[in-house]
């Protein structure tokens, strides 16, 4: 019986990282759902923040935590930014080349909610890219794709490692002393998102099953500013950059509005624009644009390449012209709870990073370009610790039935269609206690029918979702109540 080291769910920043910093006389296995690059850290076009020296520390933790209505873990908050110098310097120092400015030093950059510039870029608007190349570059261990874990092996506060389909349908077990849960958000819950296709929220199904309860997952952020309109299952994002550097948004009279719901407009955090454009587009019946008059075109090649050439490709001249927005499902501060090294909380060798953990740092409205940095040094937190710590299994305690499973149904597309779309509905920028009391018992429903593995796993998360949402009577952060009328 093989046993490895490590076994890594997810091939993002956070899993990719750990699997760079573990040594290579390790066994590891990391496990793509689909091919590497099918992640959240591939498409992200903002940067990655950090504190720009030790006196921009506390800075850097008082606007997280202002972004977060000080719903954050403080402790979780200063291991971030204090970490965050080290991090962004181990990832230089290893070879990975980030922007420069005109003296040839660090270019660092302003975003909403930030109160100075300290945001790191690469290849300018290509950053989560060019970080998730270097990071495969680096890659020294073996690699699965097109694995879909569908179970995770847990017997008395100990993981044994995971069951998963392969590309042919079959069911594989592997077994491991350590194993990291890195699999993201829960983006493809959502009809409109920016995530993935690949980011489902799965493992954190699996991870109520086994009695690991998910904690904040009522804190879900949009995206204000996504391209509307297009086909795709997940939408363009237009990076909260534009805006840092001098985009603003407007509706068609070209009125910029949002003044009238924050003193700092386009840069007051993402929860508030989000729902800013969604309260006014329908109060006023107006489409809402993002505007780059303010940039000479040269300047904006150059500053977002790719942001410029993929809008060409979609008919729009930038920037000599608006581009129609909508907000859209964008990231999940909630999660699987963990300490602050990463470990799961109730388990011995069970660790969560990157988006798919809950260590509280984001607390209720995740600061901008705080994701990145929260992978790269969560991920080494982790990494420390299971080190330092030498869990092994034996691979025979684990004496519980292997289950097999139906990983797709026929009646599955349906019900995941009209799952997607009661969670926009009804868990997503603004929500009604009533509506979602009515989705849940939708939920409960389709739990009862012979779902799909996979499906099932998803139905989980969702109901996870709108109970969270129900159980929090007032509004915070990303989660916005309004009252039914009496």
């Amino acid at each position: 019986m093989q046993v490895y080291d490590y076994l890594i769910i997810g091939s993002g920043v956070a899993g990719l990282n750990a699997a760079r910093l573990l040594p290579k006389d390790k066994k590891v296995l990391l496990l793509c759902k689909k091919s590497p690059w099918e992640c959240n850290t591939f498409w992200a076009q903002g940067g990655i923040a950090t504190a720009v020296d030790e006196e921009d520390i506390a800075v850097h933790i008082q606007d997280t935590m202002t972004a977060g209505v000080d719903y954050n873990d403080k402790k979780a908050v200063e291991i971030l930014s204090k970490n965050s110098l080290s991090s962004i310097h181990d990832l230089i120092q290893a070879g990975l080349k980030f922007d420069l400015n005109a003296k040839g030093n660090l270019a660092f950059t302003k975003e909403a909610a930030h109160s100075r510039s300290r945001i790191l870029h690469a290849d300018g608007d290509a950053t989560g890219r060019m970080i998730h190349m270097f990071l495969i570059e680096q890659f020294p261990h073996e690699m699965l794709t097109e694995a879909v874990v569908s179970d995770l092996l847990i017997k008395d506060g100990i993981c044994y490692g995971a069951q998963f389909f392969t590309k042919e349908n079959k069911q594989r077990t592997v077994y491991a002393h350590n194993t990291i849960i890195a699999s993201g958000g829960v983006g493809s819950l959502y009809k409109y998102h920016t995530n993935s296709t690949a980011i489902a929220g799965e493992v954190q199904g699996i991870c109520i099953e086994k009695g690991i309860k998910l904690k904040d997952m009522e804190m879900l952020q949009f995206h204000p500013t996504v391209v509307k309109g297009t086909h795709f299952a997940r939408k363009p994002l237009l990076s909260e950059a534009l805006r840092g550097e001098g985009a603003y948004i407007v509706d068609e009279d070209n009125k910029r509005f949002l003044f009238d719901y924050h003193k700092d407009g386009e840069l007051a955090p993402r929860d508030v624009v989000s729902r800013a454009i969604f309260d006014y587009a329908k109060k006023h019946k107006k489409g809402i644009f993002l505007s780059f008059e303010s940039f000479e075109k040269n300047f904006f090649k150059k500053r977002f390449p790719n942001i410029y050439a993929n809008l060409k490709d979609l008919g729009f001249e930038l920037p000599f012209e608006r581009v129609p927005i909508s907000p859209a499902f964008h990231y999940t501060m909630g999660g699987i709870p963990t300490d602050t090294d990463g470990k799961v909380l109730g388990m011995k060798n069970l660790y969560a990073i990157g988006e798919a953990a809950c260590t509280g740092v984001h607390g209720a409205n995740r600061l901008a370009s705080n994701s990145l940095l929260e992978g790269v040094v969560f991920s080494k937190l982790a990494v420390e610790h299971s080190l330092q710590n030498n869990f092994k299994i034996s691979h025979e305690n684990y004496t519980n039935k292997i289950k097999s499973y139906i990983r797709n149904q026929e009646i599955d597309k349906p019900i995941k269609d009209n799952l997607r779309r009661i969670m926009w509905d009804t868990a997503a920028i603004v929500r009604e206690e009533d509506k979602l009391k009515q989705s849940l018992k939708t939920i409960e429903e389709y739990l009862q029918q012979e779902v799909g593995r996979l499906l099932y796993l998803r139905l989980l998360t969702a109901k996870a979702i709108l109970e969270a949402a129900i159980n929090r009577k007032e509004s915070l952060g990303a989660h916005f109540l309004i009252r039914n009328e009496a």
